[in-house]
């Protein structure tokens, strides 16, 4: 379980949830530990499908954006800091008159969250235990301080907090993109398409009749229907390296991510690898982008006839892949 602070503190009785109403839960992730809460009166708020999968096998109703006012609202904190503020924004709003709770690891930023609600709230409980902290204070009590939550514009795309490369254009996309040749066939696939920087520049090649952008991040996808108006874009929220096209690619294009929540996972890299394989055509390619140390290229050989890297720097590499082995659905 991710932490055991919030059981704790629940079954202590030191955090005391209302009696009745809906508890609102923002962002858990799958491992998250919520054993002592009410299931039956919580709603899961998550953009992020994996987790949302996850947590609905669980037997928890999964909603994307709150759904009205609810008596308490519970915020487990992710590492990014305009994210985490974004979110505890959103708990104040729905849990107008009721308890807010915030739960974090010290990596994942708990204390900059704690000192600035301090400066603004009297907290009614404090929770120290497992590497981070649990605290809870009343939504009426801290103004209007918290809310504000302007939404980041770059370069003329919309982003949002917490989405990967919210402040600027990712370099590797950037020189992936570039790098790309003129033609990559009628049909493109991007895995992991974040707020839609490949697609838009993919939608510019030759030729191209369809692009499936694929993102487990929904507030991602959201920021690429706007930043993408093209007709020939589909959006896909989903699973990336589960997901597969109703028809075969003839090309795939992704800077697929490598961390699982705080973790480092390139397995997750070579998962991606995998479902590129499995979206392509007999004859198509792959071209990524990946960090320089990242241990791709032994995965590639095992799904593609032949790959080679084609350009980069010091800090990552371009890949290209050639005709998948495999091409199991």
């Amino acid at each position: 379980m991710a932490s055991s602070r919030l059981t704790h503190a629940l079954e202590s009785a030191e955090l005391t949830l209302p009696a009745e109403g809906r508890i609102a839960l923002f962002q858990p992730r799958a491992d998250s530990d919520l054993r002592a809460l009410p299931k039956d009166r919580c709603d899961v708020i998550n953009s992020f499908y994996p987790d949302v999968a996850a947590l609905r096998t669980q037997g928890f109703r999964c909603v994307l954006e709150p759904d009205g006012t609810y008596a308490a609202a519970i915020v487990f904190l992710p590492r990014t800091r305009a994210l985490a503020e974004a979110l505890i924004a959103q708990a104040v709003t729905a849990a107008a008159g009721g308890i807010v709770a915030v739960d974090g690891f010290k990596t994942d930023g708990i204390e900059a969250a704690l000192r600035k609600i301090r400066k603004l709230v009297t907290l009614d409980g404090l929770d120290t235990r497992a590497h981070g902290k649990l605290f809870w204070f009343s939504a009426d009590d801290i103004g209007d301080d918290w809310t504000q939550n302007p939404q980041p514009q770059i370069a003329g795309f919309a982003t949002a907090p917490g989405v990967f490369s919210a402040d600027g254009i990712d370099p590797g996309s950037e020189a992936l993109a570039a790098a790309l040749p003129a033609k990559l066939g009628a049909h493109v696939v991007d895995l992991g398409a974040g707020w839609g920087y490949l697609a838009h520049r993919v939608l510019e090649r030759e030729n191209v009749a369809r692009v499936d952008l694929v993102e487990a991040d929904h507030t991602a996808l959201d920021c690429a229907r706007r930043n993408i108006s093209d007709p020939r874009a589909a959006l896909h929220w989903d699973d990336a390296t589960s997901w597969r096209p109703e028809t075969r690619a003839d090309s795939v294009v992704m800077n697929p991510p490598f961390h699982t929540g705080r973790a480092p996972d390139p397995s997750l890299g070579q998962a991606f690898v995998a479902a590129a394989a499995a979206c392509l055509k007999p004859s198509g390619q792959l071209w990524m982008v990946a960090n320089r140390h990242l241990p791709y290229e032994a995965t590639l050989a095992q799904h593609f006839t032949a790959y080679s890297e084609v350009g980069g720097d010091n800090r990552f590499k371009i890949l290209h892949a050639q005709r998948p082995l495999r091409r199991d659905r």
